[in-house]
This record gives structure tokens, C-alpha cells and sequence, in this order.
């Protein structure tokens, strides 16, 4: 007795096989981003030699990145999804205006003031990212706009509340906790954000929250009809987001040791060019902590390296967005080969599925 695959099981079969050669095929976009980061050190190994590869240097360069490698965590989860933010350095300026105003209150240089000070700006980079996340996932308002809204809105009530005038009271415990301690070698910020690059890379690729934002920016429709609450999870990893741009408050207030208004107007764009370039998909569906982490250490070795040889630092921008245009450009034509070769495979993948149920019944 022969037995009929219904519509919408062909239809979920061909989605499968599709994304599948999709993932296959765009995965090796990281690789040659790696193999780009590669030939970039080679480069200043050979011009600049021993001055780059000094501990110095690689110590300047992960503290440059600390900051930038915990927003492209949270970055990477929301551009899986097909989704984009751009508040994030808004509301790291936010949040940490609302820390350094708690911490300021409440006075003393201790761990007790600095971890209410902790906890203000991990709050309210959650509160920023939950609002973020209704309007896009409830209101169905494109994130490229509510995101450009909350940019505005964060950034302006961080001037109303300071005059526009940068905190200068963040207790020496944070501080201290920059400059003076290392843990296990390691300076604590780069440290810090390395346990956070690990722990994103657990949850996105190990975990049930990682396989459902993979299938909310495949295929938002079909993930809807398997029964994911996909406006639910929508929600949640812009909710991630802002915890981390919280978190990214609290380092750069570590690091500075006064908040920043004027000083993170590119860090948006810095950070979603590190995680496009390296190899998270602008279309959704793609991407992978590993790549985010290769593509923030080339604008930093960039920098660093120009620094060393004697070249203007200008140089840096365009290099990277060099390298921008060229990841897109690959992402694209990979993707559109990919899904050339799923049209021809799909229907004969589908007909020996269902001749194979048949048969079994």
C-alpha cells in the first residue's frame, strides 16, 4: 500500500535539504576570514617583526577587543536570527550612566558599591533589550528602525541625565580590577570577555536556545509551524543582547574608569562589521561564535599593526570595509549557488524520501 507524503511535509523536507547545502556551503566562509586574519599577521610579522609580536602588543590588542568581543556575542545570536541592532552602543553608554549615577549615590571604593553599580547596568541593558525586543517581535516593526529609534532615544536620556558630561566615579575596586589583576595570565577584561566568547559559543551551537535562533533566521514561517514560540524567542535574544551591552558597560567603566558618551558612536557599526566579516549571515540562518571572534581581531590587528609600522590609523577603516564588502560579496554568491543547486536536488531528494516511506509501509 502506497502512501502520499502530504504537502506540507514535502514542503518542510525540501526546507531541510535546502538549509542544509545552505550551512554546508556559506560554513566555509569563516575559514578563509581566518585565512585573511592570517595573512594580515604574516604581513606585520615580516615589516614590523619582533615589535608585533611583542607581549605588549597582543596584551594592547586583547584589551581593545574585550569590549567589542562581548557585544559581537550578542550580536552574532540576534544577526542569526535576521535581525539587527543598533543601539548597542547607546545603551552601553546608558547603562553605564545609570551604574556610574549608583555607584555615585551611594558612595565608597569598595566591591559592595561596585557590584550595585554591576547590577544597575546589567538590569537596564536587559530592560533596553526586552523593549527592543517586543517591538520587533509583537509590534512586527523592522528591527533596522526600532533599533535606529532606541540608538536616538538611549543615547539623548544618557546627556539629559549627565548635562552631557562624562561620570568620572567609578569605584578603584572596578578599576583596580582592570588594571591591576590577572587571572591565570591573562589581563581580567580580555579574560572576561573570553569566558563570555566561550559560554555564547556553548549556548549557540550546544544548546536548545542556539538550534531554535538557527531556525527562527532559516525559516521563521516553518519554525513557527513545528510549535516555536518564535516571538518568545525573538524577545529573549534581544533581551541577551542588551545583557550583554550591560556587561559591556561594566567593562568599559573598568577600563576608562568614567562612562563614555561621546566615545562609542562607531561601536554599533564596529561590532556588526566584525561579526558580518566573519561569517554570520546578514540573510539569517548562519554564523558561528568562532567566525565573530576572527572577524573582531582583524580591525584590531589592523590597528595595532599600523600603529607599529607607521601608518596612518585612517587606513584602518578602509581595510576593514574592504574586507566588509568582500565577506557580503561571498555570503551572496555562495548562497545563491547554494540554493541553485537545491532547486535541481530538492525534487529528487523528496521523491526518493517518499518512495523510501512508501516502500517501508
Amino acid at each position: 500500500m502506497s502512501v502520499v507524503t502530504p504537502p506540507e511535509e514535502a514542503v518542510v523536507e525540501s526546507d531541510e535539504s535546502r538549509q542544509s547545502l545552505v550551512k554546508r556551503i556559506t560554513s566555509l566562509q569563516s575559514v578563509w576570514i581566518l585565512g585573511v586574519l592570517v595573512v594580515i599577521v604574516a604581513f606585520f610579522s615580516v615589516t614590523a617583526g619582533a615589535r608585533f609580536f611583542s607581549a605588549s602588543n597582543f596584551s594592547l590588542i586583547s584589551q581593545n577587543i574585550a569590549v567589542w568581543a562581548v557585544l559581537g556575542v550578542g550580536m552574532t545570536f540576534v544577526i542569526i536570527t535576521s535581525g539587527i541592532d543598533l543601539s548597542i552602543g547607546s545603551v552601553l553608554v546608558f547603562s553605564s550612566v545609570v551604574a556610574a549615577k549608583v555607584m555615585e549615590s551611594i558612595g565608597g571604593d569598595g566591591w559592595g558599591t561596585a557590584s550595585i553599580g554591576i547590577l544597575a547596568a546589567l538590569v537596564t541593558g536587559v530592560l533596553w533589550g526586552l523593549l527592543n525586543g517586543f517591538l520587533v517581535a509583537k509590534a512586527k516593526i523592522p528591527p533596522l528602525i526600532v533599533t535606529l529609534g532606541t540608538l536616538s532615544i538611549a543615547l539623548g536620556l544618557a546627556q539629559v541625565i549627565t548635562g552631557g558630561i562624562d561620570i568620572r566615579s567609578a569605584p578603584e575596586a572596578l578599576t583596580d580590577f582592570n588594571t591591576y589583576i590577572k587571572i591565570l595570565g591573562i589581563p581580567s577584561l580580555p579574560f572576561v570577555a573570553l569566558v563570555t566568547v566561550i559560554i555564547g559559543g556553548i549556548i549557540l551551537h550546544k544548546t536548545r536556545f542556539g538550534r531554535y535562533t538557527y531556525a527562527v533566521g532559516s525559516n521563521e514561517e516553518a519554525a513557527r509551524r513545528v510549535g516555536l514560540h518564535v516571538s518568545r524567542h525573538l524577545i529573549m535574544v534581544y533581551a541577551l543582547m542588551g545583557l550583554l551591552a550591560g556587561l559591556g558597560a561594566v567593562l568599559a567603566l573598568a577600563q576608562f574608569g568614567t562612562t563614555t558618551i561621546a566615545g562609542q558612536s562607531l561601536t554599533n557599526l564596529n561590532v556588526i562589521a566584525a561579526v558580518v566579516i566573519g561569517g554570520t549571515s546578514i540573510f539569517g540562518g548562519e554564523g558561528s561564535i568562532f567566525g565573530t571572534v576572527v572577524g573582531l581581531f582583524i580591525p584590531a590587528v589592523l590597528q595595532a599593526g599600523f600603529v607599529i609600522i607607521g601608518v596612518e590609523p585612517f587606513w584602518q577603516g578602509v581595510a576593514v570595509g574592504i574586507v566588509l564588502i568582500a565577506a557580503v560579496w561571498v555570503d551572496q554568491s555562495r548562497r545563491a549557488a547554494a540554493l541553485r543547486g537545491a532547486a535541481h536536488v530538492n525534487p529528487i531528494v523528496a521523491l526518493f524520501r517518499r518512495d523510501t516511506q512508501a516502500s517501508d509501509k
